[in-house]
């Protein structure tokens, strides 16, 4: 049963989804808008299926923060055009992109065992600063304004805020994908830095935050084929890199109707 906080009486909830390509969900089948590869079975569409809600996915590969303000692509239009009076659900997913951390990761490919090559934690983290570190917290105010400005615009509504997955496993999986275990801890060490500040500004402004990283772990992208949440530099399906996977957007899509319910 949806709580009446986030419902109309006899109404189908309007929910607005927000966000990047880990709501979005590019090369997943059917893809239903090719200049944001969203796919109609992501997380979004997942959840309104449970909901019974009306849902309007604004979530595009790619987005950064500024994108839910300006046209992303020079054409997409301002994802906050979806909000209005009546929204009841709102879900973002943005930060992945803000940070660089979809770059960040594909820096820190080694073909080769150490020490034939380069530690991306080395070279991240050179000088005693952590660079990755440095652009969250850069990160967190625009991510505050940006949920009071979806307060401001969509004033009855529940925001939910989605996390990162669990995207590698303790020392990760070389060669299967080939980062090397120091730098396999220290990428997803940076995802849950990242989810840290997700959820502490959320706190702050009024948002929920939905935890995506626990209930993955074990579903990373080590996982066996059938097990896997979240796809490594290799997909196995019909998902991009580094991103959820049909089954992930599944479970994910499950874990935001409970937390809408």
């Amino acid at each position: 049963m949806v709580s009446p906080a986030v419902a109309h009486a006899a109404e189908p909830l309007e929910y607005v989804a927000l966000g990047d390509s880990s709501a979005a969900g590019p090369l997943i089948l059917p893809q239903i808008d090719l200049p944001c590869t969203r796919s109609g079975v992501n997380y979004p569409h997942v959840a309104a299926a449970k909901l019974g809600a009306k849902l309007t996915d604004v979530t595009c590969s790619g987005a950064v923060i500024p994108d839910f303000s300006g046209r992303q692509f020079g054409f997409v239009p301002p994802q906050y055009n979806a909000l209005k009076s009546t929204t009841d659900l709102v879900t973002v997913a943005i930060g992945g992109n803000d940070t660089g951390l979809v770059a960040a990761a594909l820096s820190c490919i080694n073909v080769f065992p150490a020490p034939a090559g380069i530690s991306c934690k080395a070279r991240y983290t050179a000088g005693g600063r952590d660079q990755l570190a440095d652009r969250i917290t850069a990160t967190a105010p625009a991510f505050g304004q940006a949920l009071d400005r979806i307060r401001a615009l969509a004033p009855n509504a529940r925001i939910l805020v989605t996390g990162y997955g669990t995207y590698i496993r303790p020392g990760g999986c070389y060669p299967q994908i080939p980062v090397w275990p120091v730098d396999a801890d220290y990428l997803q060490a940076t995802v849950d830095r990242l989810n840290a500040m997700l959820a502490a500004q959320s706190a702050a402004h009024g948002a929920t935050y939905v935890d995506l990283r626990k209930p993955s772990i074990g579903h990373d992208a080590c996982a066996p084929i059938g097990q896997r949440w979240l796809e490594g530099l290799v997909p196995t399906s019909d998902a991009a890199p580094l991103h959820p996977s049909r089954a992930g957007m599944a479970a994910f899509g499950n874990l935001v109707a409970a937390a809408a319910s």
